[in-house]
């Protein structure tokens, strides 16, 4: 057996002045799923910041707190943030090790934050992680222009489409708002 977890799909969509950011529950140790419920999609910062993480747990829920302590620091200013704890995790000599991913979001900015020191913010208010990422990501861009949906039904369809498509992502999906 290959003791290596595997694979998850996050989520996030800003469209028509929310914000919606989706998580697989699924946690597989090499072909084996050992879990179908876990809680990849967090609120921190007063429940005014939404997280979701992709990568091995323990060092995603390690950058989740760095997040938070760089929140406080910085009063909510998710940006300051985001790009301080990028440098640190680039430049730190213990979390250069750490193995995740995350994508945080607030009522007006959306990132994917990464080890490489990466800052990403969507051109399109879609962006995504994970195994699944790819499927994610596409299936929300094509119902964002062809259909009329809210965007909680984007990211529920889409994340669907995902699940069915990778099987490192289930179908225990946890999603989490911001509305304007």
């Amino acid at each position: 057996m290959n003791n290596i977890f595997h694979g998850t799909t996050i989520l996030a969509l800003r469209h028509k002045k929310g914000v919606v950011l989706a998580g697989d529950g699924q946690v597989t140790l090499g072909s084996i799923i050992t879990k179908h419920k876990a809680k990849k999609v967090r609120r921190i910062y007063n429940d005014k910041i939404i997280t979701g993480f992709a990568g091995a747990t323990a060092d995603a829920l390690h950058l989740a707190e760095k997040l938070e302590q760089k929140l406080e620091r910085f009063n909510g200013n998710l940006t300051r943030s985001a790009v301080e704890l990028a440098r640190d995790w680039r430049t730190d000599k213990y979390l250069r090790r750490l193995e995740a991913m995350m994508i945080a979001a607030d009522e007006t900015n959306t990132y994917l934050i990464s080890g490489n020191g990466d800052i990403i913010e969507p051109d399109h208010g879609v962006i995504s992680i994970g195994s699944g990422s790819t499927a994610a990501q596409a299936a929300a861009s094509a119902l964002i222009n062809n259909t009329k949906l809210k965007p909680r039904k984007i990211v529920e369809q889409a994340m669907e489409i995902a699940a069915s498509l990778c099987i490192y992502t289930n179908h225990n999906i946890t999603i989490e708002e911001i509305k304007k």
